[in-house]
């Protein structure tokens, strides 16, 4: 929960919450699933009350708990996307997002080794097949 409060925004905290809303969603479906069938059988239609208790209610709270869900996933998979990203430029010796030192030109640093020119890594021509021939520049 203190990271909550995090006003440098250095951690991520919808991973940790994202269980707490989920719960919260579905709490909160299936109180209103069961005033929907409630006020479907305060109408005085008993077969609307029965279609909307067993067919249309749990139809649509299931669609809903469905997109929640996705929601909730695609945001903690972007995050974790997002930290697994950080940590590969900090072992590869580059500088994360957000930790650019003040009045260097800012953004990553590629390896060691990687053409500074390019941003690709070196090509060693032992690399190549035998006869292979590299396109004209």
């Amino acid at each position: 929960m203190k990271n909550l409060f995090d006003l440098s925004f250095t951690r991520f905290v919808s991973p940790s919450i994202a269980r707490i809303v989920y719960i919260l969603i579905m709490v909160a479906l299936g109180l209103g699933y069961i005033l929907v069938v409630i006020a479907s059988f305060a109408s005085r239609n008993v077969m609307l009350g029965i279609l909307v208790m067993l067919i249309i209610g749990p139809l649509v709270v299931l669609i809903y708990l469905a997109l929640a869900r996705i929601g909730l996933e695609s945001l903690v998979a972007g995050i974790r996307t997002a930290e697994n990203t950080a940590e590969l430029l900090r072992i590869q010796g580059g500088t994360p997002p957000g930790s650019a030192h003040v009045g260097s030109a800012g953004g990553p640093t590629p390896p060691n080794g990687w053409n500074q020119t390019y941003g690709q890594p070196p090509a060693s021509p032992s690399n190549y097949p035998p006869n292979y021939q590299p396109p004209a520049q």
